[in-house]
């Protein structure tokens, strides 16, 4: 059954103030929307619970992308195009410009945002696992003020997250500690395109002296929630960066993820997956150790 405008009550309040005293004023009662690429789709099968929208598209504070010595920081409604033409973002996150780009086709990328796609806290999100990799900081907002949150602790379960229900997100924040490291992301989907994904990888290592000094993998579409594989991490860092580390790493792996059967892919497809993009990502950091 399609939805019925008439049972929806859609306002844009012109600052991000206004936005937040509202959803003070009635917590839980209003849902923020920004490109729509995700609450569009509920309401089009009218399957969207929430009756009341507030609408953040054309709040600019919402909309930069700041750059300073310590961090990036990516508004909330920065849409996918906006991180894949920025330069800092390209040279310095490959991965979340990567991962801009395999969401959706243009249209979808011209109008999703990387805080939609957090707050929608869908395990299969392609920007997910980068975030958790480049060990990105939350910004979230309220008529309280600011909390500023790791990402690693936001999702707490299937579709369940720490926003507050008169919090919204503000920034996204990214370290700038990358230099040196061994990056490396794959979307598995059923095409190139507008698929989405049956597993995700973002990977980052870094060796010194033939020594795995750090790694951090964020895996998406094998967990309830993003998911970084904190154990397999634990068995690479310190270890002399050898192709043996690619037997270590697969043993590891099936104990940390909870992939499911479902329309995309089975169980047992997202295990064998998951486990060989971890091994090429461990092939890449060793050979990348050679050439140093």
């Amino acid at each position: 059954m399609r939805a019925d405008p008439r049972d929806y009550e859609l306002v844009a309040p012109s600052s991000l103030q206004a936005v937040a005293a509202l959803m003070a004023r009635e917590p839980g009662e209003w849902l923020p929307i920004a490109g729509g690429t995700d609450v569009m789709v509920l309401y089009a099968a009218g399957k969207l619970t929430a009756r009341k929208l507030i609408s953040v598209w054309d709040l600019p504070e919402l909309r930069r992308i700041e750059v300073t010595p310590e961090e990036v920081r990516i508004g909330a409604v920065c849409t996918y195009s906006d991180m894949r033409r920025n330069e800092t973002i390209a040279r310095e996150f490959p991965l979340l410009a990567s991962a801009a780009s395999w969401t959706g086709g243009i249209a979808n990328q011209n109008r999703g945002t990387l805080g939609g796609n957090i707050a929608n806290a869908s395990p299969a999100a392609d920007s997910l696992p980068a975030l958790l990799a480049y060990e990105a900081d939350l910004v979230l907002y309220s008529t309280r003020g600011e909390r500023r949150v790791p990402y690693t602790e936001f999702h707490l379960g299937y579709k369940k997250h720490a926003l507050a229900v008169d919090e919204l997100i503000r920034v996204i924040c990214l370290p700038r500690k990358c230099e040196g490291y061994v990056s490396y992301g794959r979307k598995v989907g059923a095409r190139n395109a507008q698929a989405i994904s049956k597993v995700c990888i973002a990977a980052l290592g870094r060796v010194t002296n033939g020594t795995v000094e750090d790694v951090r993998i964020g895996l998406g579409s094998v967990a309830p929630v993003p998911l970084r594989l904190r154990e397999t991490e634990r068995a690479l860092i310190g270890q002399k960066a050898e192709l043996a580390l690619v037997d270590v790493v697969r043993r590891t792996v099936a104990r940390q993820i909870q992939p499911i059967d479902d329309i995309r892919s089975t169980l047992q497809y997202r295990a064998a997956v998951a486990s060989n993009l971890i091994a090429e990502f461990v092939e890449k950091l060793c050979a990348g150790a050679g050439r140093a």
